[in-house]
């Protein structure tokens, strides 16, 4: 069944034939980029131009200068010191810069990565202890600690020095309506997140937050230049972590990509070439939907310090043996996904759960690494705030992905009485409860919701109305202005309504895709739908009847009407370009 949406155009409005001439593209390039609320001439420049100097200086995030003169002390005196990040790619990405950073400045350091599993999210009462018997003098978080507090005060009874790196929300205890921030006793704290912190873009991940302190100790040390080359890493995770690729994240993105096309990183080349790519054509996409997953799955089914390995390796033949090694972890990461995707699906609609306005969905022998992933596919079908829960050795653990109207972390801290453990931000989430509370949760999420109609049924915002005929092989090339593309930043979105088919036909060996060819014009343009053929000639038969489908199946006349929201491409194929369109929506 197709699920209920609102299609919305966007009319923003700006001299976009002036914005067109200055900076040389389409006035619909122009709209487009207004549409992501780049306004004035300094952030067009930034838009159109990135540059190192677009930057916010690291000297603006708060106890940054403390923290670096921290570490240039520690340095000095050569105590030891325990970087310890997290399992996702931006906990790898942020040990990756800091290690590497640390051991270019003479440092005594070496570092940790909890396993999921075994030792959970972020620091805990066993990785300090380690840290303290191994003779670590300094403890040096990344992607993680914010929310520690109980972590961090062992470690400062044992006498240890706690720095924090960061750039996850701050803990909050609730008193009715009232929140208090809760910080950790580290030494340094930093934390774009923090409420004393005005650092102008919050909305970094924590490997910028660690490259940024890595970039004032350089400074700090007058080799400022020679932490530049982190930004390749720091692009990585922030494409990785799903940042929003607006301002500041999309310089960092923009450039960092850039030094990701020329790296020379031996672990990064092999795992890019057996994925089967090339550095020079590596796009947002690729790291977001093909080398990234690669580097998560290691924390997710085996060890992230796997990847950490693979990036540090100077050794070809071991980090081309390690690439496989993420590849073949990948896939079979896809293969329980695809399974617990099914098992969830299956359960909601046993259940009816779809009818509440949060999902709560317990799969007990779910991999509890894949939860995470799982509740993104149930939100994208169902529209939910969705948590997917699985059993842990002596505990439910699982993690939520959420909807623009619904905070997900604040909701979690006003019930976070029932929880073990939580954290997280705006659109995702982990915890950890007792299982005799798994239905007191569900209940008092969903009291606690707050959502409409409106805020359930997903808004799908149109850049531009446009016919097809308009589209040209120039217009197509000119979005390339538009990378890096992602979250925040999202590819073109267009529309066209009352366009008439001559033919469609079922594509790709299991016939799950669509093609259809649209009159255009005098003659014909493709359309691709990659999405449930099924379900798209479904609600045409319920829209037109069966005989009209079939006639259209068979390339006879029929009188169907088709909207369509899409996005243009050239189809090169045996040496001939040929325009085509990808349906992303249909009515």
């Amino acid at each position: 069944m197709k699920r209920e949406e609102k299609w919305v155009v966007l009319a923003k409005s700006a001299d976009f034939q002036e914005i067109g001439r200055t900076y040389g593209v389409d006035p619909v390039i122009a709209r487009i980029v207004r549409n992501r609320e780049v306004i004035g001439r300094e952030a067009l420049d930034a838009y159109f131009h990135p540059k190192m100097s677009d930057l916010y200086d690291p000297i603006l995030l708060k106890d940054a200068g403390k923290a670096a003169c921290i570490l240039e002390e520690k340095i000095r005196e050569q105590k030891r010191i325990r970087i310890i990040g997290d399992y996702d790619i931006d906990g790898i990405f942020s040990t990756y810069i800091l290690y590497h950073g640390l051991c270019g400045c003479g440092a005594v350091v070496d570092y940790t990565l909890p396993h999921r599993i075994d030792d959970g999210y972020g620091l805990s009462e066993k990785l300090i202890r380690e840290a303290f018997e191994a003779g670590c003098d300094t403890i040096l978080t990344c992607d993680n600690g914010i929310a520690a507090s109980a972590e961090i005060r062992l470690a400062k009874e044992l006498g240890m020095t706690v720095l924090v790196t960061d750039h996850h929300e701050v803990s909050l205890q609730w008193d009715g309506d009232t929140a208090t921030s809760i910080l950790p006793p580290a030494d340094a704290l930093i934390d774009p997140k923090q409420p004393d912190c005005t650092y102008p873009f919050p909305g970094i991940c924590g490997a910028v937050v660690a490259w940024k302190l890595i970039w004032l100790l350089y400074r700090n040390l007058g080799r400022e230049e020679d932490a530049q080359k982190y930004i390749a890493y720091a692009a990585f995770a922030t494409v990785g972590d799903v940042m929003e690729l607006r301002g500041e994240n999309r310089t960092v993105t923009s450039l960092g990509l850039s030094a990701l096309q020329q790296t020379d990183n031996i672990g990064l080349l092999a795992l890019i070439r057996q994925c089967g790519l090339e550095p020079a054509e590596l796009r947002a996409y690729h790291i977001g939907f093909v080398l990234g997953p690669c580097i998560n799955a290691t924390g997710r089914l085996d060890t992230a310090k796997r990847a950490l390995e693979l990036l540090l390796s100077t050794d070809p033949a071991r980090a081309s043996l390690l690439a496989q090694e993420l590849v073949t972890l990948n896939d079979n990461r896809k293969e329980l996904t695809a399974k617990g995707v099914e098992q969830a699906v299956e359960l909601v609609e046993a259940k009816e759960l779809w009818k509440k306005q949060v999902l709560v969905v317990y799969l007990p022998q779910c991999h509890e690494s894949l939860a995470g992933i799982i509740a993104g596919r149930l939100r994208e079908r169902y529209y939910r705030p969705t948590y997917v829960l699985t059993k842990a050795e002596d505990c439910i653990k699982g993690s939520g992905r959420s909807i623009p109207s619904y905070h997900m972390y604040e909701k979690l801290s006003r019930v976070g009485n029932l929880l073990i453990k939580f954290g997280g931000h705006a659109m995702a989430a982990g915890l950890s409860l007792a299982e005799d509370r798994l239905q007191a949760f569900d209940e008092a999420l969903n009291v606690d919701a707050g959502l409409s109609i409106a805020d359930l049924t997903e808004k799908i915002c149109i850049d531009v109305p446009m016919p097809i005929s308009y589209i040209s092989a120039s217009l197509i090339r000119q979005l390339a202005v538009l990378e890096p593309c992602g979250n925040g930043n999202e590819k073109p979105i267009f529309a066209d309504r009352g366009l008439m088919a001559r033919r469609a036909f079922y594509i790709g060996r299991e016939r799950k895709m669509l093609k259809l060819q649209l009159i255009c014009g005098n003659g014909t343009m493709d359309a691709l739908y990659f999405g449930d053929a099924d379900e798209f000639l479904g609600y045409y038969r319920e829209k037109y009847g069966d005989d009209q489908v079939d006639a259209l199946l068979h390339g006879r006349s029929q009188d169907m009407r088709f909207s369509f929201i899409y996005y243009p491409q050239i189809n090169e194929y045996q040496g001939c370009q040929a325009l085509q369109i990808v349906i992303t929506h249909f009515s």
